[in-house]
């Protein structure tokens, strides 16, 4: 429709577009002016942080990811900064911690809640993604927050753990044994193998055939004694795990439950579960280190 022949709403008396919907029409109403200027302040806004601040992508072969801005700000850098801010601040403790023996900080009550908060954030960001958060764990990896220790739950021994991790092959200090996989090298029949199972059952208190676990029992006694003990009650300075509690690191509640259990166990003996935790000595530095063993040593009693 021409502007000769728009109509004027006899009502409100603006202009129609000359648009019409079931006899409805369209005023031609102006958009207030506030919100004309705000609309046209957040375009040169817009502009002004592109040309500032890194805001538009780089073309390939650039070099660079987003043009860098007038103002040279970095997220990067600014995190750089406040890192390095955070570190300055806590040199003087971490220069205490450094200082002080494993036993000194557990009875130094500021010393014990700088280490306890440092060795939370540390167990967070490098150590719960496997042994869980609070150290809960999770089949295969150990739970930290009971009073079951493979190897050591001293002070020192978690410091000593942490610092040269477990079958670590970077680090020739790391805590180190391996259990033979029976089955797949050959060492036991899978009869005898099923004997196994059948007598690590018993020892540990759950239903088995007699018959079996008695020849289980002379198997063990041959083979896996010498790390497990001749009761079962496993070695620390191997990490052979005690057989005779309820304290399972390959087997879960669940399949406890739904009886899938025995094949957990004999999986193990099959194959061997050799796990491996880091050293992390050198990835962290050694009021990090400390700080964690204190803070492992803490989440379930310790020793």
């Amino acid at each position: 429709m021409s502007e000769s022949k728009k109509e004027v709403d006899v009502h409100s008396g603006v202009e129609t577009t000359g648009h019409v919907w079931d006899g409805i029409k369209e005023l031609n109403t102006p958009l207030p002016r506030w919100w004309l200027y705000i609309f046209y302040i957040t375009i040169v806004w817009a502009i002004g942080y592109m040309i500032a601040m890194p805001a538009i992508p780089a073309l390939p072969g650039l070099g660079t990811h987003n043009t860098t801005g007038v103002l040279g700000m970095s997220d990067r850098h600014t995190v750089e900064q406040k890192v390095a801010e955070l570190h300055a601040e806590r040199a003087a403790e971490s220069t205490k911690l450094l200082d002080a023996s494993l036993e000194d900080i557990e009875t130094d009550l500021n010393l014990q809640q700088f280490a306890m908060a440092m060795g939370e954030s540390a167990f967070g960001d490098n150590c719960a993604t496997c042994h869980g958060a609070g150290g809960r764990g999770a089949k295969g990896y150990p739970t930290l927050a009971d009073d079951v220790w493979l190897w050591d739950g001293t002070l020192e021994g978690i410091e000593q753990t942490i610092r040269h991790g477990i079958r670590s092959a970077d680090d020739a200090d790391t805590r180190f044994s391996a259990m033979p996989a029976f089955g797949r090298d050959g060492l036991l029949t899978s009869d005898q193998i099923d004997d196994l199972v059948q007598y690590v059952l018993s020892i540990s208190g759950h239903e088995a055939d007699a018959a079996a676990a008695a020849r289980g029992g002379v198997t063990f006694q041959a083979q896996c004694s010498s790390c497990h003990g001749v009761d079962g009650h496993g070695t620390r300075a191997l990490g052979a795990p005690n057989l005779t509690d309820a304290d399972w690191l390959y087997v879960t509640e669940d399949e406890w439950r739904n009886g899938t259990a025995p094949d957990e166990i004999r999986g193990v003996i099959t194959n061997a579960r050799n796990s491996h935790m880091p050293a992390w000595n050198g990835r962290l530095d050694d009021a990090t280190i400390k700080a964690l063993a204190v803070y492992v040593h803490s989440l379930g009693g310790g020793e």
